[in-house]
C-alpha cells in the first residue's frame, strides 16, 4: 500500500504531516508551483533515442507546468541526461510503456479512456496547423524519433495530425525543439482561456505528496513511517 491508496482525507493528513517535515519555504514554493500545474495537455515521447532530445523535452514540460509525460520505448530505452534535464524527471509524472509489442496502441488506448484526443506531430495530407488545435478538449501531443519520426502504428492510431509552419529549406525542427514550440504556444493558449486547466484535488494532493517526499533526504523510511501513522489514525 502506498498513499496513492489512501481516501482524500488520509491523503490531506499525509501531506499535513509531510509539511511538518519540510521547510516552510519549500512548502510555500511547492504549492505555489502546484496551482500552475495542468494535465490538460499531455506530451507523449515515441521511441526517442539520443538522451538529450529526452532531457530537453522532460524540462521544458517541466518548465511549461505540464505534469504528466507518456513514453513510449519500442526499440529505444528512454534515458536522462541530468546536466541537460536538471531533474526535471524527479518533478513529472512520467509514465512508461514497454512491456508490450504493441506499447504505442496501449498507451492511445490508454489516454483514451482518460477522454484525451491524440494529435500525432507529423506533415500529413489531413493535418492542421498548430495554431489550429481545438485547446477545449483534453489533447494528448505525440512526438516522434529522431530518425524514423512517427511509428506506423501512432500513424495508424491517431485521431489528426499536426505541423508547425515552416518557411526555410530544411523539412523539419529537431525533437525537442518541436515540442517546446508545440507545447508553449498550446500552454500559453490555455492559460488566456476559460477552460478550467488546473489538477483534480486528488492529482494535487498526490502531486504535492510526492514533491515533499522528493525532497526529504530519507524519503523511503519517512514515507512508510508517515503512511502507518495516517492508517492509525482512521
Amino acid at each position: 500500500m502506498t498513499y496513492k491508496d489512501l481516501d482524500i482525507e488520509s491523503k490531506r493528513k499525509y501531506y499535513s504531516l509531510l509539511c511538518d517535515i519540510i521547510t516552510q519555504e519549500r512548502r510555500f514554493n511547492l504549492e505555489k508551483v502546484i496551482d500552475l500545474r495542468t494535465e490538460h495537455f499531455v506530451p507523449v515521447i515515441e521511441n526517442i533515442h539520443k538522451a538529450q532530445n529526452a532531457s530537453a523535452v522532460l524540462r521544458t514540460c517541466d518548465c511549461l507546468g505540464l505534469q504528466e509525460v507518456r513514453v513510449v520505448e519500442n526499440n529505444n530505452k528512454f534515458a536522462v541526461t541530468d546536466d541537460i534535464s536538471l531533474g526535471a524527471n524527479k518533478w513529472l509524472n512520467i509514465k512508461k510503456y514497454n512491456t508490450f509489442e504493441n506499447n504505442t496502441k496501449r498507451c492511445f488506448d490508454d489516454l483514451r479512456s482518460e477522454g484525451y484526443k491524440i494529435i500525432a506531430t507529423m506533415p500529413h495530407d489531413n493535418d492542421i496547423n498548430l495554431q489550429d488545435i481545438d485547446i477545449t478538449q483534453k489533447t494528448a501531443i505525440v512526438f516522434g524519433s529522431e530518425v524514423d519520426g512517427i511509428s506506423k502504428e501512432a500513424i495508424d492510431n491517431a485521431d489528426c495530425f499536426m505541423k508547425i509552419p515552416m518557411y526555410g529549406f530544411t523539412e523539419s525542427f529537431n525533437i525537442s525543439v518541436s515540442a517546446a514550440i508545440t507545447l508553449h504556444y498550446l500552454t500559453d493558449k490555455l492559460r488566456q482561456s476559460n477552460i478550467p486547466w488546473q489538477l483534480s484535488e486528488e492529482k494535487r494532493l498526490n502531486t504535492l505528496i510526492h514533491w515533499a517526499l522528493e525532497s526529504i533526504t530519507t524519503k523511503d523510511k519517512i514515507a512508510k513511517e508517515l503512511l502507518n501513522r495516517v492508517i492509525s489514525m482512521k
